[in-house]
């Protein structure tokens, strides 16, 4: 079919052929088929990720013992439903996909919105993308390296390919990325289970020894609680992912607060009661000095069987991956839409119906992030800008109560709830720099505030310039990637 350069640089269906052009721009548009079933599969399998099975000695450090860590990961469950709470009133209210994104745009204006898409879209979800799917590349190779670690050359190829697969797949159907997600979710699920009734077997056969003093003399210091609160806290991380693709949720006024009343607590009951399991095999001290607690309660309890906990394991990393693949590409789709990325990210496959050149981008960015020696180390250091998002997208729902009456919520939570998590939220800003100040949060925070060095000629003002180099790029990548722009909703 013949296509036509049109105004903005792009091009698409002439009007040559008026029946086959309304079936392209009908086409160009992601559909709306997640349903509630893969709604609570998207929120379950994006928190259920490798850290419940590593990460409990983290929350056990600074908690000190058996008592406080359980009530640690309680108390997290309950403020991942507040804040969950307080995304499906947002998500409700304003039924735009890009969650924290879309909510600041309509709160504060497109600065902040701005900034939060720069931050995330260029450091937050391809670095995580990038460490889960490392962590996906230490499991899986572990077993053909008996005695010793991997090489970092070869877990780094592995995570690379994992990329490619996972990226893959999201282009080419969105269906399959669901059906993916769905199946590792049901895994995650599955191993859980496994580990919860083999706990709930043992404290019935008397295995209580690690609870008889489950509180120490000596509380945790307030710094120390703060930073057990932050490490649960990463482990639930994603009880916002559905609010990144609301405009692909079937009935969101139902489903989208109906997926997060049931995932969360679900979530929270697992990891609770996981970590109950954890503790009827081994002391504090040996949760402690554990590689991987998961990998050392299956030695101990499944053996000669013990091989199916790190295979699930990468399960859960991969479906992890694949969740933080979907979602990342619809805050850049958005993002582009609103005029804040170039415009090509905001082009979707006509013949998949995907935001293809959002999710080659998100790709090829964790790719980069594969490169340095320890992005562990990045990610801890701007996980600070994440909260601090969480904490102004509440506080614009607060805001928004007064300055947006018109607006229609049939989900309303309690102000006094997102308060709360403006708190809290401050709080996890402040607690690891205050505990432990570097540099490298200055460094942080400078690269955040550089985005306006981009916003204020190419967004702001528009140099016209900029607009007739990107033109021809624009069209060239449009060709090449087969994508259109969007249909315009409202």
């Amino acid at each position: 079919m013949e296509r036509k350069e049109s105004q903005n640089g792009s091009t698409g269906p002439s009007m040559d052929s008026p029946a086959k052009d309304k079936q392209a721009v009908k086409a160009a548009v992601l559909q709306k088929d997640v349903g509630l079933l893969s709604g609570i599969g998207f929120i379950v399998g994006s928190m259920i990720g490798s850290g419940i099975f590593i990460s409990p000695k983290a929350v056990l450090l600074y908690s000190g013992a058996v008592g406080p860590c359980l009530l640690t990961w309680a108390a997290c469950g309950v403020i991942s439903t507040m804040g969950a709470l307080c995304y499906a009133e947002l998500g409700t209210m304003i039924t735009k996909s890009g969650a924290d994104y879309s909510y600041l745009m309509e709160a504060f204006g497109p600065i902040l919105a701005y900034l939060y898409s720069w931050t995330t879209v260029i450091v937050l979800r391809p670095s995580a993308f990038a460490i889960i799917t490392l962590s996906f590349a230490e499991y899986a190779s572990t077993p053909f390296y008996p005695g010793c670690t991997p090489p970092l050359i070869i877990t780094k190829c592995l995570a690379a390919a994992a990329i490619c697969v996972v990226v893959s797949v999201n282009c080419f159907s969105a269906r399959l990325a669901r059906y993916v997600q769905n199946f590792f979710t049901a895994a995650k699920l599955l191993i859980i289970f496994i580990i919860t009734g083999a706990g709930i077997v043992l404290l019935a056969q008397g295995n209580t020894e690690n609870f008889s003093n489950a509180f120490s003399d000596t509380p945790p210091s307030f710094g120390a609680i703060g930073l057990a609160f932050y490490n649960g806290l990463w482990a639930f991380d994603g009880w916002n992912q559905l609010n990144f693709i609301t405009e692909e949720v079937k009935d969101p006024y139902r489903n989208l607060p109906l997926a997060i009343i049931i995932g969360i607590p679900l979530v929270s009951v697992c990891y609770v009661m996981v970590n109950i399991a954890y503790f009827t095999v081994m002391t504090s001290t040996e949760v402690l000095v554990s590689p991987a607690v998961a990998v050392t309660f299956g030695d101990r309890v499944f053996y000669p069987l013990s091989w199916i906990v790190p295979l699930f394991v990468v399960f859960s990393t991969i479906g992890t991956a694949n969740g933080s693949c979907f979602s990342g590409a619809r805050l850049t789709y958005v993002s582009g839409r609103e005029g804040h990325m170039v415009k090509i990210l905001s082009y979707i496959s006509p013949k998949y119906c995907t935001p293809l050149p959002a999710l080659i981008l998100n790709g090829v960015l964790a790719m980069f992030y594969l490169i340095p020696a320890d992005i562990n180390t990045l990610i801890n250091y701007f996980s600070f800008a994440q909260w601090m998002f969480y904490g102004l997208t509440t506080l614009g729902l607060i805001v928004m109560r007064f300055t947006r009456k018109e607006l229609h919520r049939p989900v309303k939570v309690p102000v006094v709830l997102a308060g709360l998590m403006v708190l809290v939220s401050g709080y996890l800003v402040l607690a690891p720099i205050i505990d432990k100040p570097e540099v490298e949060y200055i460094y942080c925070a400078v690269f955040m505030f550089s985005g306006f060095l981009l916003y204020y000629p190419f967004v702001h003002r528009k140099v016209e310039w900029a607009r007739k180099l990107m033109r021809p790029i624009t069209i060239y990548l449009q060709l090449l990637m087969e994508v259109v722009p969007p249909e315009k909703t409202e």
